[in-house]
C-alpha cells in the first residue's frame, strides 16, 4: 500500500505535532508509536486488486471512469471533496497510483468476523464496479498493460521521481502490483520480539507459497512473484527486510532497531502547501534533523516519513505483513488464516520459526522460484501443517479449515504456487503473440 489511509486500530486521538529537537528524541518517538504493546486480540486485512475492463484487459483505465464507479466511496486522491464513505461493513477504499483498488478492513476480534467484513465489502465493491464494466482480478501484478500513473498528487509524483533515479521498478510497483496485507497486534512486551521475528522468518516461505504474479506489463518475467521482484529492486534501503536477532536467551528490542532504521532511511518527499514535494537524493530523516532540509521536522513529519518505508513487515502500531501477492478468486483468506493460526499461540509461533530456519533469508529465491526451491518447499509443508493443526483453536468457519487443508494437500505438498498454474494457462493462450504477451485472461471477481 503506497497511499495513506485511516487505520482505526486504536481509538486514542493523535497528540498535537511537536518539533523534534534531536535524533534521540525522534527514535524514542518512533519506537513508541510503531510498536503498541498489549495482548494480541485484533486482526485486519488490506486487499488490493488490479482493475481491468471486463472482456478487454489490455484497455487502459481512466481516473474519471474509476471515480464515477466508486461514487461516494471514492478517496480524496481522486476527488478532493469526496465524502469518502466506508463500504457497508466498515472498510475504507483507496486508489493506488496506477488505478489498483484497495479496501482496508477495520480491526476485527476474530477470524470469522474479519472474513464476514472483507467478504461483505468486497461484494459491495464488485457491485459498484460491475455497471461500469470493471472487474477485480485475482493477480499480484497487471499482466497486460504497461505501468502508467493515473493519480496526480504530490506524494505520488515525488515517489515516481525518487524511484526513477534508481530504475524502472518503482513505476512497476506503484502502478502495476497488488497484495494481500495482513495486520496483527504487536503483542505484549514479552512476546513482541518473537512475533516480529516469526513474521520475518515466515516471509520467504509464504512469498513462495502464495506467489501469484509471473507476468508483468505484457511479458513473463521469469519470477513467480514479479511483484516482490519489483519491491526488492525499487529502492533496497527502503524495502529490504529488517534483520532479525532474536532468540529466547537474548534481550533484543525490535522497536529500537526499527527506530534507527527509520531515521537512517532517506526522506522520500517533503510536504509543502504549494508545488512539488521532491527532495535531494540521499537525505535521511536524521540529516533533516541536522538541517539538511528547510525547516525543523515535527512528529507529524516523522509520522509521514514512516508511511514511506515499505519493508516486507512494517510496524504501524500493529504489525503489517506486506509480502503476499493478491490471491486467485476466493482465496484471499488462506494467507490470512495461515498467519492468524501461526501467531495465535506462542508455542506454535516458535515451532513455525523452527520450521522456517533452513529457509531463512531466501527472499529472492522465493520470489523467483517459489516452491520449486526444495528448501522452501520442505519448510512450507511443515508450516502449513502447523497452521492446519492450529486453526481449530481460532474457531474458524469450517469452510476455511477445509480450504487451507485442500491447498496444503493439493498445492503446497506438490511444490506448486498459484503462479505455476497461472503461467501454464497464460502460456497456452499466448498463441499469436509468440508467447510474449498473455491473451485475454482477466482473473475474476473475488467474492
Amino acid at each position: 500500500m503506497t497511499a495513506e489511509a485511516t487505520r482505526p486500530w486504536t481509538s486514542a486521538p493523535a497528540a498535537p505535532p511537536t518539533v523534534l529537537r534531536c535524533r534521540e528524541e525522534a527514535e524514542v518517538y518512533v519506537a513508541s508509536v510503531c510498536f503498541k504493546h498489549g495482548p494480541p486480540r485484533l486482526l485486519g486485512a488490506e486487499l488490493e486488486w488490479v482493475v481491468q475492463h471486463s472482456g478487454n484487459p489490455h484497455r487502459p483505465l481512466q481516473a474519471r471512469h474509476l471515480a464515477e464507479a466508486l461514487g461516494a466511496h471514492v478517496p480524496d486522491s481522486l476527488v478532493p471533496d469526496s465524502p469518502q464513505k466506508p463500504l457497508p461493513y466498515g472498510s475504507t477504499v483507496t486508489v493506488e497510483p496506477g488505478g489498483q483498488l484497495e479496501i482496508s478492513s477495520p480491526p476485527c476480534a476474530s477470524l470469522t468476523g474479519l472474513i464476514a467484513t472483507v467478504e461483505g465489502d468486497t461484494a459491495a465493491l464488485t457491485d459498484l464496479l460491475d455497471p461500469a464494466g470493471l472487474v477485480l482480478t485475482g493477480l499480484g501484478s497487471d499482466p497486460h498493460r504497461p505501468s502508467r500513473r493515473l493519480i496526480d498528487i504530490p506524494r505520488y509524483a515525488a515517489m515516481e521521481t525518487a524511484f526513477d533515479r534508481i530504475g524502472p521498478m518503482g513505476r512497476a510497483m506503484m502502478c502495476s502490483t497488488a497484495a494481500v496485507q495482513v495486520c496483527l497486534d504487536a503483542g505484549t512486551p514479552s512476546d513482541v520480539a518473537l512475533r516480529w521475528a516469526a513474521l520475518h522468518d515466515l516471509g520467504p516461505v509464504l512469498v513462495a507459497a502464495f506467489a501469484n504474479s509471473p507476468w508483468l506489463g505484457g511479458r513473463r518475467t521469469g519470477w513467480v512473484s514479479s511483484r516482490m521482484q519489483a519491491w526488492f529492486a525499487l529502492d533496497p534501503v527502503r524495502t529490504r527486510p529488517s534483520p532479525v536477532h532474536w532468540d529466547p536467551a537474548m534481550d533484543w528490542d525490535p522497536a529500537a532497531d526499527w527506530a534507527r532504521r527509520a531515521l537512517d532511511t532517506p526522506v522520500l518527499c517533503q510536504r509543502r502547501p504549494l508545488g512539488r514535494w521532491d527532495v535531494p537524493r540521499g537525505v535521511t530523516f536524521a540529516d533533516w534533523l541536522s538541517g539538511a532540509l528547510p525547516g525543523r521536522p515535527s512528529t507529524a513529519d516523522l509520522d509521514y516519513h514512516l508511511t514511506t518505508l515499505f519493508p516486507p513487515v512494517r510496524p504501524h502500531g500493529y504489525l503489517e505483513v506486506r509480502y503476499l501477492d493478491t490471491q486467485p478468486a476466493g482465496q484471499w483468506l488462506v494467507p490470512v488464516a495461515v498467519l492468524a493460526a501461526l501467531l495465535a499461540d506462542p508455542e506454535v509461533t516458535a515451532a513455525a520459526r523452527d520450521a522456517c530456519a533452513p529457509a531463512a533469508g531466501r527472499w529472492l529465491q522465493a520470489a523467483e522460484r517459489g516452491l520449486r526451491d526444495d528448501t522452501l518447499a520442505v519448510a512450507a509443508t511443515e508450516v502449513f501443517e502447523l497452521a492446519c493443526d492450529a486453526l481449530p483453536a481460532l474457531d474458524a468457519p469450517p469452510g476455511v479449515q477445509l480450504l487451507v487443508e485442500d491447498i496444503t494437500e493439493y498445492r503446497v505438498r506438490r511444490g506448486r504456487c498459484p503462479a505455476d498454474d497461472l503461467t501454464s494457462a497464460m502460456a497456452a493462450s499466448a498463441g499469436a503473440s509468440n508467447g510474449t504477451r498473455p491473451a485475454g485472461h482477466t482473473g475474476g471477481h473475488l467474492l
